[in-house]
């Protein structure tokens, strides 16, 4: 029965990176729902406060990286406050449209729309939509690491 389980656990840890390119599946989630089978199905004792206290502030980090990413480099290429939290609003959006490339185009039509709508020129409003391209390229990176690091941490914790 330990082989089904560590084969679930395995399965999560893969869905989790699915996840960051197929935003409708939950990667920190599906990352806790394998911590979680380690923990109540298989170990003989708390894997340790440290840990858990650890994973939950990675999961902050994970959930907010795109949106932090996204407003960075909309703001970082020129983009309007406004430019900057629809690049949020996009990205949350984004991710229920059309995945997963609503993640990618939602953010980038918003901040475009955005900027033309508050009077600036095509040349601006292309560069801060940019920005929102840019940004989910480095959200998507900061997870990818963030999670290698959780995983990681997991296997050295058991």
């Amino acid at each position: 029965m330990d082989i089904l389980w560590w084969i679930l656990i395995a399965t999560c840890f893969i869905l989790s990176f699915i996840g960051i390119v197929f935003p409708i599946i939950p990667s920190v989630l599906v990352i806790w729902v394998g911590f979680l089978i380690y923990q109540f199905l298989l170990a003989t004792a708390n894997i340790g406060i440290f840990f858990w206290v650890a994973m939950s502030v990675f999961t902050l980090l994970l959930i907010f990286s795109d949106i932090i990413a996204n407003s960075y480099f909309v703001k970082k290429y020129g983009g309007s406050k406004w430019g900057e939290r629809m690049a949020a609003i996009g990205v949350i959006v984004g991710s229920f449209i059309i995945p997963p490339f609503g993640i990618i185009i939602v953010p980038f039509l918003f901040v475009l729309v955005t900027e033309w709508l508050q009077k600036r020129s095509t040349h601006d409003a292309i560069r801060a939509a940019i920005g929102s391209l840019l940004g989910f390229l480095s959200g998507a990176f900061a997870k990818v690491v963030i999670q290698i690091i959780m995983i990681i941490w997991f296997f050295v914790a058991i």
